[in-house]
């Protein structure tokens, strides 16, 4: 068997930044910034727990406050706090290494491996083959404003989970026999668990290599040289497309010697195995403010009319209604009252991909409403009860049809499924400096 070298999977080892000895990790680690978006109370008490203290919460910009009033400012804030902490210790460079991360939350516990992912391998546009691929549509227009936080910034964190095909468990399972040290141990804020971080160095990584090299092999045997999917998105898809526009406007300024081993050419990740009995993957579902004083019930009617002309047939029935053969059900909230949206002759392989025709119409062209894709029932049912609001409730996807789903038709619908619920999501830890 050959054993190939790092950038034949499309990785790259890293130089991982973390606090200095010392630091409050529970008040360091801050969850995704992608995450409790129609929810100010969540980061307002998250601002309460951090006060003054080290923390990644002032090194990133939550997505609730993007493009709105005070997003420069705030932008300006995280790149001075960014040169702060390199400049007074706070930040400390590993050797060139990966972390070994063990995170349990919700009764679940899943390892991974923070290393970086080449941009290069990677193509987010629609029929990409490339070696990293895109599980789900990229809303180009969502690049801009994340660009703004990434462009020109001295470091990067990660909330990027990419996930590996391994059922024999071959490539990240047996690195908890690797030689390491243990950096941090710590429970994670707001209901995030628990985390530990150990350090495994590069020359520790053969093993790791080889049981990559043989995965690779099969990939190729299974998809066809020049069509294998290696890497695949489990979160954060839209945090990468960012971090490759970001790559590509800024190779255009470098020279070809410089594009070669220039740090911005790599983004910081986790990786995980989609087999690994921790990774339970969770529905998105989707919840619609009306506007121009329209209610909850004009935009749920709205819907059915869409998926009516959309698909064979669609209508109301009522809460619990079960589907007929071939069709659709899905549930709905609004104002208190459920009901269950039946979808006959549907277009698309997934009741996800169906709703999302409709509500991109809605949302997008008529501008009738504006929508947030919520994890976990709870949050939908309280915002969904609110006046002028609906909910729809999506079912799970069966994680093991993700590679092959992909491979044969590319990237699913947008927001298909989600890798555990909120508070499962990644917490910044980890930071790279990228120039």
């Amino acid at each position: 068997m050959s054993v190939y070298d790092w950038g034949t999977f499309g990785f790259h080892i890293p130089e991982i930044m973390v606090p200095r000895e010392g630091t409050d990790y529970s008040k360091w680690a801050v969850v995704a910034c992608d995450q409790y978006t129609s929810e100010p109370e969540y980061w307002d008490d998250v601002e309460k727990i951090v006060g003054d203290a080290p923390s990644t919460l002032r090194l990133m910009l939550p997505e609730i406050y993007l493009e709105k009033e005070g997003e420069a400012e705030k932008i300006a804030a995280i790149r001075k706090t960014m040169d702060q902490y390199m400049a007074d210790g706070t930040l400390q460079k590993l050797p060139k290494g990966c972390m070994l991360v063990k995170r349990t939350a919700e009764g679940r516990t899943r390892i991974g491996l923070v290393i970086a992912t080449d941009l290069e391998c990677y193509d987010f546009n629609k029929g990409s083959n490339s070696l990293t691929r895109a599980t789900e549509g990229t809303v180009v227009e969502r690049i801009p404003p994340r660009l703004r936080i990434r462009e020109g910034a001295p470091i990067e964190m990660p909330h990027i989970l990419i996930l590996i095909d391994d059922p024999e468990k071959s490539v990240i399972e047996p690195l908890v026999n690797a030689p390491q040290k243990q950096i941090y141990d710590t429970d994670l804020m707001k209901d995030g668990g628990h985390i530990t971080g150990s350090f495994i160095e590069e020359k520790d990584l053969d093993g790791m290599k080889e049981a990559l090299s043989a995965l690779y092999d099969k990939a190729v045997e299974k998809y066809g040289d020049g069509k294998v999917i290696f890497q695949a998105m489990g979160d954060g898809n839209h945090s990468l497309a960012t971090a490759k526009t970001n790559w590509e406007n800024l190779k255009k300024t470098l020279s070809p010697e410089e594009r070669e081993n220039h740090p911005a050419r790599y983004a910081l990740c986790e990786i995980e195995n989609i087999h690994d009995d921790g990774i339970v993957f969770e529905p998105i579902h989707r919840v619609l403010f009306a506007k121009d004083g329209k209610t909850g019930f004009d935009i749920v009617n709205e819907t059915i009319e869409l998926l009516k002309e959309q698909n064979g047939n669609a209508y109301m029935a009522e809460e619990g209604a079960a589907a007929p053969e071939g069709a659709f059900a899905i549930p709905c909230l609004c104002g208190g009252k459920r009901c269950t949206v039946i979808v006959e002759g549907p277009t698309s392989k997934l009741e996800v991909g169906c709703l999302q025709n409709a509500l991109d119409v809605i949302v997008k062209e008529r501008k009738d409403a504006d929508i947030d894709y919520i994890h976990g029932t709870k949050a939908l049912e309280t915002l969904s009860d609110k006046d002028g609001n609906c909910g729809f409730f999506l079912p799970a996807m069966d994680k093991s049809l993700l590679f092959p789903a992909v491979a044969a038709d590319g990237a699913l619908p947008r927001k298909t499924f989600s890798m555990g619920e909120a508070n499962e999501k990644r917490y910044y830890i980890e930071s790279r400096f990228i120039g």
